[in-house]
């Protein structure tokens, strides 16, 4: 596994290469210590499996910054580690693609198990991050989704598959547990994105979370 780490701290940067080599002890390291250089690696590095970085690095532009690495890393999951907190940040950083958020400030512990859930294809988000993105959704959503059988019209295979997503699990694991093809997972997940109106996994756990509430 390749991997590109983004954060102006030195020392942050080699206490997370430490917890990565012990869940992906073979994996490749590549890091940065300003978004320019993040960017730099993105054009210049290959293709990453996975980019871990922070928000407001030197030269950080702005959420939009997400969007330049996405296009220069197209599917490439990018997860924010970040010392804030604020919900403005976890939001812009969701809206703007990125695939989770874990806060600096989680144990060692927590960490270790949001990376974890991060590469087998999961999504990780703080405690309260779901609360506030469905009380900043509008209310003719939270109207929609009253009637949970009819939510959003998706068949019962497709609740049981959101409500996979809505855990973090990966499409490998929900073909296990529904005992699915990874094949027949990737249709109904496709078709669970049509029927929200979403882009990503990240929209549809936040519609799940809203569904089950």
């Amino acid at each position: 596994m390749k991997i590109l780490i983004g954060d102006d701290h030195l020392l942050f940067r080699e206490g997370l290469r430490r917890l990565l080599e012990q869940l992906q002890g073979d994996s490749t390291f590549v890091e940065a210590g300003t978004f320019d250089e993040v960017l730099d690696h993105c054009r210049t590095s290959g293709t990453f499996d996975i980019i871990l970085m922070d928000l407001h690095m030197p030269s950080w532009p702005g959420f939009d910054g997400l969007r330049e690495i996405q296009a220069l890393q197209p599917g490439v999951p990018v997860v924010v580690i970040s010392a804030s907190e604020a919900l403005g940040d976890i939001r812009g950083a969701l809206d703007h693609g990125a695939t989770g958020y874990i806060p600096k400030s989680s144990s060692v512990k927590v960490m270790m198990g949001a990376l974890n859930l991060v590469f087998s294809g999961g999504i990780y988000l703080p405690p309260g991050a779901l609360t506030a993105s469905m009380d900043a959704a509008p209310r003719r959503r939270a109207s929609e989704v009253s009637d949970r059988n009819a939510g959003y019209g998706l068949t019962q295979r497709q609740r049981e598959v959101l409500e996979c997503l809505r855990l973090g699990k990966s499409n490998k694991q929900i073909a296990y547990e529904l005992g699915l093809s990874e094949g027949t997972v990737k249709i109904h997940v496709t078709a669970i994105f049509k029927s929200l109106g979403v882009k990503n996994r990240t929209q549809a756990v936040i519609a799940a979370a809203a569904m089950s509430a």
